[in-house]
């Protein structure tokens, strides 16, 4: 309107002053300016904000990356590193191991270098490892790997002085190696090999140091620290075997100290040593393995032994006046032998216990020797080392290990079941010493031969019977007494924390019935809601051959397969309680005996027959849930092939041939 100023409705802004007002006039904006300036503003701060984010996500960015580096070069290189190095090292400890079992002593000793060598290098690469014990969980892992492989140079320190203790004598033992004792006959090279011994044998003492000091970094490690879903539980399972071996391989050592230091003593240095030796017939089954059917006096003189008598066992028990009145067992199931004979006398189950009753039998008859101890061997003790040696001459005759088809066994078996003859109740005074040639002609064949050919195969051999109770040692001295027993070669009944099983039988038939007769043993495990332990206990006996002709009168004859007349007895934790049983031709009888509880009975098996034995009981102790559970089952010396199966709540647990003392952790 004319006469009125337009009058401008925006403020001026607080920093202009009235010149700027003239000079420079403020002008309106309308909306779209305003949502323009506004997005120019936003854009720029995102701007920012996306600068910002971008700045930041490269710091992250930078700092995974540095993450990623350390977590490379501190755990997973060489953590790599540390399991290729342990992996070279495993293979190297089998290669070893390998070497051991060729018998290779010089090649075992190099391996040995090696494997300690391989050992150190995972050791240093295990070092670059250290940030592992930092770490809660990982440490754990990383602390067990460092006391196994200080565990392990430990039992590398053990080897060494093994392997260097048994060198010098390689072609003694019938080892590979030069050796020490090269040049001269055997039987002197023998000599010289005792007389130095006792130099050698302190060294035990160094071995078993090493290995305690690796069953102590053993026993750091807990096995329940490895989930079970690891690997399917293998990796606990290893650490629960590792320990368990490493124990008891450490303690069989340590208790065996005492006889391995005397050993030099028992071989005859610096004095003589004589030993009576007793051939036990496992084809007539007795409690300690076999009826005593011959002996021999032996002289052991620096190594080198000599046969000073073999004799048949009637000859020696002919020379013992006033003998006593035969125990129970005898006048039951041998009603026709009213006093206790000597060749009757192993009648208990504990070797030691039965040579007490042999010794105070022999030190009446006239034909007795003083003697440093007795060593009983059996049947299969002497066609092992035939296999060995090969066929073997006595006496004008050859004696062999290939099957006879009249008794479908070793012809050296049928042939001293003919020598000894029809063993019923009257004495042949025509019986020949054929034990005790047989082991001369065995001794002769050995020494006059390469040592590097039978020696090393025979002292395995003679291992392996010993520890199938196929040879028994019970001898005066103590301290070889403390380390025989501590490896199993005294045919003692152990005792044993948990459930314990040992099936006792003896033929009191006459006949060699047990050469036929094949049975198995199942054992039938329940446990109760509370824990209560019931065991159920089948044996099957099967004769399939046809009975031999045991007409007294029969010319030619031989009595071989006839009734096995069994006197049982069952060897049980003590306490336990007997439910049911079948099988028995007598009313079976519960007592206490070696610190077991004993079921006693008696059952016939006839040639093509079958017999079955069952027991049922309850042991004295309740099963916590969750454990498991224990189980020493020991075998009868003379028994071989014999087949046990154990089920648990009707499921197989285990299925095995007891050709040793077995100790079992039955998983429930």
């Amino acid at each position: 309107m004319e006469g009125f100023e337009k009058i401008e409705l925006v403020s001026p802004s607080p920093k202009t002053n009235s010149a700027s007002k003239t000079s420079q006039p403020v002008t309106q904006t309308t909306p779209s300016q305003r949502s323009r300036r506004s997005g120019e503003m936003g854009i720029s701060r995102f701007g920012k904000l996306a600068a910002f984010v971008r700045f930041r996500n490269k710091k992250v960015g930078v700092g995974l990356l540095i993450l990623t580096i350390i977590v490379l070069v501190l755990i997973i290189i060489p953590a790599l590193l540390t399991f290729f190095s342990a992996k070279r090292t495993y293979a190297q400890v089998n290669a070893t191991i390998a070497a051991l079992k060729k018998q290779d002593i010089e090649a075992t000793h190099k391996e040995l270098e090696k494997t300690r060598e391989s050992l150190k290098d995972t050791q240093n690469k295990l070092k670059l490892l250290f940030v592992m014990k930092f770490i809660p969980g990982p440490n754990i892992y990383y602390s067990d790997a460092t006391h196994l492989v200080n565990a392990g140079f430990y039992g590398l320190d053990a080897a060494d002085v093994f392997v260097e203790s048994v060198e010098p004598y390689a072609d003694i033992l019938g080892l590979k190696g030069q050796g020490s004792f090269v040049g001269g006959p055997a039987e002197q090279r023998i000599e010289t090999a005792v007389k130095t011994m006792g130099k050698v044998t302190p060294r035990i003492d160094d071995i078993v140091d090493s290995l305690k000091k690796a069953q102590a970094e053993i026993a750091y490690v807990n096995p329940n620290d490895y989930p079970a879903f690891i690997l399917g539980g293998k990796v606990r399972q290893g650490m629960v075997t590792l320990r368990t071996l490493s124990d008891d391989g450490t303690n069989i050592i340590d208790q065996a100290r005492p006889f391995i230091k005397v050993l030099p003593s028992l071989l005859g240095e610096p004095e003589e040593k004589k030993y009576l030796i007793l051939f036990q017939n496992d084809k007539e089954l007795r409690p300690t393995g076999g009826f005593l059917t011959a002996y021999a006096i032996f002289r052991v003189n620096k190594g080198i032994v000599h046969v000073e008598r073999s004799e048949d066992i009637y000859v020696l028990d002919d020379s013992i006046s006033g003998k006593e009145k035969a125990p129970e067992s005898i006048l039951k199931y041998l009603p026709k032998v009213p006093v206790l004979h000597l060749r009757d006398s192993n009648l208990s189950p504990d070797f030691q216990e039965s040579m007490k009753v042999f010794r105070k039998l022999y030190d009446k008859a006239g034909r007795s020797v003083d003697v440093d101890g007795i060593i009983a061997v059996d049947t299969h003790a002497l066609v092992a080392a035939m296999n060995v040696l090969g066929d073997i001459e006595a006496n004008g005759q050859t004696y062999t290990t290939k099957i006879d088809e009249r008794c479908d066994c070793p012809q050296v078996i049928y042939a001293l079941e003919e020598f000894a003859g029809i063993r019923v109740q009257y004495i042949r005074s025509d019986r020949k010493s054929i034990i005790g040639d047989l082991m001369y002609a065995i001794m002769t064949k050995a020494f006059s031969s390469s040592p590097k050919l039978y020696w090393g195969p025979l002292i395995q051999t003679a291992f392996g019977e010993i520890s199938q109770k196929h040879i028994l040692f019970s001898l005066e001295d103590k301290d070889a007494m403390e380390g025989l027993l501590a490896v199993n070669a005294a045919g003692k009944i152990l005792p044993f924390e948990g459930d314990y099983f040992h099936l006792n039988e003896t033929n009191f038939g006459g006949a060699k019935s047990n050469l036929f007769t094949d049975q198995n043993v199942l054992q039938e495990i329940t446990i109760g809601e509370d824990g209560t332990i019931t065991k159920k206990v089948t044996v099957n006996y099967k004769n399939p051959h046809k009975p031999s002709n045991c007409n007294l009168e029969a010319e030619n004859s031989l009595c071989l397969n006839a009734p096995w007349r069994n006197w049982f007895r069952v060897y049980v934790p003590k306490g336990s309680k007997l439910k049911d049983s079948s099988g028995s031709e007598v009313k079976m009888t519960t007592y206490t005996e070696l610190g077991k509880t004993v079921f006693e009975g008696f059952l016939t098996v006839r040639p093509l027959g079958i017999g079955r034995l069952t027991l049922e009981y309850v042991l004295p102790f309740k099963l916590e849930k969750g454990s498991p559970l224990p189980l020493m089952i020991q075998k009868q010396g003379g028994t071989a092939d014999d087949e046990y199966t154990i089920k648990v709540n009707g499921k197989e647990k285990e299925k095995f041939v007891l050709d040793t003392d077995k100790t079992l952790k039955l998983d429930l």
